[in-house]
């Protein structure tokens, strides 16, 4: 693509998205170009006619009086899917058939009213073009995502992800159901792509709870069983909601900092940062499938008066609960102590996780993103599932053969280990997640996914036990459900507004449920793509100014006594914080004296050394640095994904070990940090957090690994 266009010019930055943008299009220094740029070519052809005259008609945004065709006459990358004249025809063919409230004949002056007319002119439009800002180019056919079923990175003018699914060697649907003409494909123009639909691309607006009532009354194949459980718990009303509104209305008018000027990090010169546009909501549900259901006895089609006392009784048989927990059996399933609503909600995320994030792989030691299906280490994510906060662990690795929950193997971890599966026991193999597109429900919902499970999911005690003999590591970024919804967090684009993001602090709306912070407090995710930062994951949290920041963590598996820890990447540009530890977020004690991130591992007089050739001196150096209250950094977290560029190895990683106290899985705990300093300069870090229970840290036989 980029010998297509003039070398070393910069892209005009054009807020293209439909909620906020510029009122004009700049176009007061285009380039002149030997090709044409999108809309001149699709005004050439015919075929395009109809398209042309709705890119017309269509503004940009609310806010804008500009209209997309003027948008794709200007400078930028953009990938058009554009409909044909008869895939447009089509498309209100199926509108008059379906909907005839909205139409009486399909045609454009059969719409009931205006405003409807004008929706539909936008569902085509808005969800035919993906803007990829300044810094990353349109997708051509070789830049799709590789896997079927796999969103793009990016979502299109309407905010929706489209996904790609690949039949046989060249046919390639969008959203599953809208074919790629063979031909007319990978359409250069000066500024991006444009690729022929015989499909108008119109995603649903079809939410969780509507999805599964549907599934209810017509009594569908699939996920009948987990349908009206979820309906009996009361959680439809939860799963309707799309975005907040409140917020919504806040940033429509000007109230929410769309943008702070602060220079943070050298890697972000100009200093913009970028505020997210809304506030969705999302979710993801696991559901066992009504074959599983059949071979257990139970008849899906059954009234759920009838169905749900014979699921409570399979539950309870089954044992699919912990010893220690609390509950009724009785039919108030809408009581958060019922069974039901407990196995019910263990099987939600509060966020929508598609099928290429469920697991992120990104800079683990061995892995490469030339090769990103190309598994290495293990990789992991824990997250607090809805309801009763208890941890869902979703596991990945090159010997799973895919995404597990609540897997268990035996991993080899020794010092000098490849950390690979050795072996794995039936009765830990955990959950298979079946993310084919046939199976799951990726793109037919607005605010949802649901993946098709072939064996039960719960919280029992096996899970329990399994994850309290385990370090748990938490990427800070799983602390904040939002962060998922809002495509917030690992965003694969190198455009500013993607790359540093800023969330208003709490006085103006907290936008993190999970996180409260002060008035002082100027807080950014960075999200490092393409960067080579030795972070899980490569991206990082920060804030400057007298910050102080309180975080809601995410619950332990079992009462027994844990070591909380937090990675830093010191430097000068950070400062000296106070942590802070307790169940009570108003009254917390402070967890030892301040901390100093300024300096590294190496700086300290805590014994440190490098390894060396003698492990055993090795493993004394690691003692004597925890008997000083930190650790070096992990052997897992690469720069590079390489084996020699490790965070283990880098004198400026390491992990303060916070607090070592009992704690207790039903209760809720919080970490504040709170700048020492009289300065607005100085940084706030945070990259990943671990709960380590004493049978890992303590252990007399197996001491814990470096990985």
């Amino acid at each position: 693509m980029k010998n297509i266009f003039l070398r070393g010019l910069q892209a005009l930055a054009l807020a293209a998205l439909c909620w906020g943008c510029k009122e004009k299009i700049d176009t007061s220094a285009r380039y002149v170009f030997t090709v044409d740029q999108a809309m001149s070519y699709l005004e050439k052809h015919e075929a395009y006619s109809q398209y042309v005259e709705l890119l017309g008609q269509v503004p940009i945004s609310m806010r804008s009086k500009s209209t997309v065709a003027q948008l794709l006459a200007a400078r930028g990358h953009y990938t058009v899917f554009a409909p044909t004249n008869e895939a447009v025809e089509a498309y209100l063919q199926q509108l008059c058939e379906e909907e005839p409230d909205l139409l009486s004949a399909p045609s454009w002056d059969a719409f009931r009213s205006e405003q409807k007319r004008d929706s539909i002119r936008r569902v085509i439009v808005c969800n035919s073009i993906i803007d990829s800002g300044d810094h990353e180019e349109a997708y051509m056919i070789n830049s799709f995502p590789q896997r079927t079923g796999t969103e793009f990175p990016l979502g299109n003018m309407n905010d929706r992800k489209l996904s790609v699914r690949y039949q046989g060697v060249d046919t390639i649907f969008i959203n599953n159901t809208c074919p790629i003409d063979l031909i007319q494909r990978d359409i250069i123009v000066s500024n991006g792509v444009i690729h022929q639909m015989k499909r108008v691309i119109a995603p649903k607006d079809v939410t969780a709870s509507l999805y599964l009532q549907e599934i209810i009354d017509g009594e569908k194949e699939g996920f009948l069983v987990m349908a009206k459980a979820i309906q009996a718990c009361g959680l439809m009303d939860t799963l309707s909601k799309i975005r907040d509104e409140v917020y919504e209305d806040l940033y429509q008018r000007g109230l929410i900092p769309e943008t702070v000027h602060l220079f943070i990090d050298g890697h972000f010169p100009n200093g913009e940062n970028w505020t997210p546009r809304h506030r969705l909501y999302g979710y993801t549900i696991f559901a066992e499938t009504d074959e599983f259901w059949r071979g257990q006895g139970l008849n899906p089609e059954a009234p759920s008066s009838t169905l749900l006392p014979e699921l409570m009784n399979w539950i309870v048989r089954n044992h699919q609960y912990a010893d220690g927990d609390q509950f009724t059996t009785d039919e108030n399933y809408r009581n958060e102590r019922n069974l039901l609503y407990q196995w019910t909600t263990y099987h939600i995320l509060p966020f929508r996780a598609p099928a290429d994030r469920l697991v992120f792989h990104r800079n683990e030691f061995g892995y490469s993103t030339s090769a990103p299906y190309r598994y290495s280490i293990p990789m992991y994510e824990l997250y607090t599932t809805m309801g009763k906060p208890r941890l869902l662990k979703i596991y990945e690795s090159n010997e799973s053969n895919g995404i597990y929950l609540n897997r268990f193997p035996v991993l080899d971890h020794d010092r000098a280990g490849i950390l690979h599966e050795l072996s794995c026991a039936p009765e830990r193999t955990g959950c298979y997640v079946d993310r084919d597109p046939e199976h799951a429900i990726l793109n037919d919902i607005v605010n949802c996914c649901i993946y098709p499970i072939e064996s039960p999911l719960s919280y029992n005690d096996d899970v329990r036990d399994a994850l309290s003999r385990q370090r748990l590591r938490f990427d800070g970024m799983t602390l904040f459900p939002e962060a998922m919804n809002n495509e917030i967090r690992l965003k694969l684009s190198g455009d500013v507004k993607n790359q540093d993001v800023y969330i208003p602090v709490t006085k103006i709306y907290n936008y993190f449920e999970n996180m409260q912070m002060n008035d002082q407090t100027t807080f950014i995710y960075l999200n490092a793509y393409n960067y080579q930062w030795c972070n899980l994951h490569s991206d990082e949290m920060k804030a400057k100014g007298r910050f102080e920041i309180t975080f809601k963590l995410p619950p332990v598996p079992r009462k027994t006594t844990y070591e909380l820890r937090y990675k830093v990447l010191p430097n000068g540009d950070r400062g000296i914080q106070q942590f802070y530890f307790g169940s009570d977020p108003n009254r917390m004690p402070a967890a030892g004296i301040p901390v100093d991130l300024t300096r590294g591992i190496g700086s300290m007089n805590v014994g440190y050394e490098p390894d060396g050739k003698d492990e055993d001196y090795n493993i004394e150096v690691d003692k004597r640095l925890r008997n000083n209250g930190v650790m070096k950094g992990a052997k897992s977290v690469t720069a590079n994904g390489s084996s020699s560029d490790i965070e283990r190895n880098r004198n400026s990683n390491l992990r303060y070990i916070i607090i070592r106290q009992t704690l207790e899985p039903d209760k809720t705990y919080y970490m504040r940090v709170k700048s020492v300093l009289d300065s607005e300069e100085k940084e706030f870090y945070m990259d990943y957090l671990e709960f380590c229970p004493k049978e890992v840290y303590d252990n007399p036989e197996t001491p814990e690994d470096i990985w």
